[in-house]
């Protein structure tokens, strides 16, 4: 178990991937601390992980928020190694011609105060805890922070700023703490949410056909599930193989990046060629 031993704290950790982050790192024998909004999904969290996880109801938006959850996590487990900021919405890839002139600037607010100002939060609370254990802190961004279409322009630009913010950070709390980034593509079995600025907090991109979308854009050839993404987490946590990594954002999303002007799936060239080859 490479983590064992170690204590994370992982913001948006009760549904999606957070929820998948929280279960890889118990089973590879880290306790974990999750600041949700949901009390169903922590409730579910401690009814399967038990003293293995410690969960505090609360708004990603409020410092409070994230010190009590900080505090809770060092008073329960002892220490804090390795922040996982998480929790975010999705704009729907609302353009901004759509935004009503009346709710642009909730909708702004809303989409920066959760996705950007949310993991400046939880930096904030946990910079004692991470600089007495010499850890780590990593975030979630979005192929949304390297590429336009991942959102719309509120998200994107979220997304960016983020990217942003990793590298200022990494700047700025070396050599002490790390700081890094993932940046997953779709998310099977994800419950992502939009803005309630823009009567989106009910709707979940689970209702979107993405997995059908993707399948022909990805050159992978399919989107991910959530648990696959987990194993980076792990690694980007991990100490002893991980010294030299602060400042990088993984670009996690499928290769969606390389995909080209004209086919992704040129790999179905190999097919041609090694097909007609075996049955020769």
């Amino acid at each position: 178990m490479r983590l064992n031993g170690e204590v994370a704290l992982v913001t948006g950790g009760g549904a999606g991937l957070g929820r998948a982050i929280v279960d890889r790192f118990i089973s590879e024998g880290a306790r974990v601390a999750v600041l949700d909004r949901s009390p169903a999904g922590l409730a579910a969290l401690l009814e399967t992980h038990g003293d293995a996880v410690v969960g505090i109801e609360g708004d990603v938006r409020v410092l409070d928020s994230h010190r009590e959850v900080a505090a809770k996590c060092v008073e329960k487990f002892g220490k804090l190694d390795c922040l996982i900021g998480n929790a975010g919405i999705w704009d729907y890839s609302t353009p901004l011609v759509d935004i009503p002139d009346e709710r642009l600037d909730a909708a702004f607010d809303e989409i920066f105060s959760i996705n950007v100002k949310g993991y400046l939060l939880a930096a904030k609370a946990c910079l004692r805890a991470l600089y007495e254990s010499k850890g780590s802190a990593i975030f979630t961004v979005s192929n949304a922070g390297f590429y336009p279409a991942g959102g719309g322009p509120l998200y994107t630009g979220a997304k960016h700023a983020v990217v942003g913010m990793i590298k200022q950070l990494a700047y700025e709390l070396g050599p002490h703490i790390r700081v890094n980034g993932i940046a997953p593509g779709g998310i099977g079995g994800s419950d992502l949410r939009g803005p309630k600025s823009l009567d989106m907090d009910d709707t979940s991109i689970s209702a979107i056909p993405l997995a059908d979308m993707l399948a022909g854009i990805l050159p992978t050839g399919r989107m991910a599930t959530a648990e696959e993404y987990t194993g980076a987490y792990v690694f980007f946590a991990t100490r002893a193989e991980t010294v030299p990594l602060t400042g990088s954002v993984l670009n996690y999303d499928g290769g969606i990046g390389v995909r080209g002007l004209t086919d992704a799936n040129r790999g179905a060239l190999l097919d041609q060629h090694f097909v007609k080859e075996g049955a020769a």
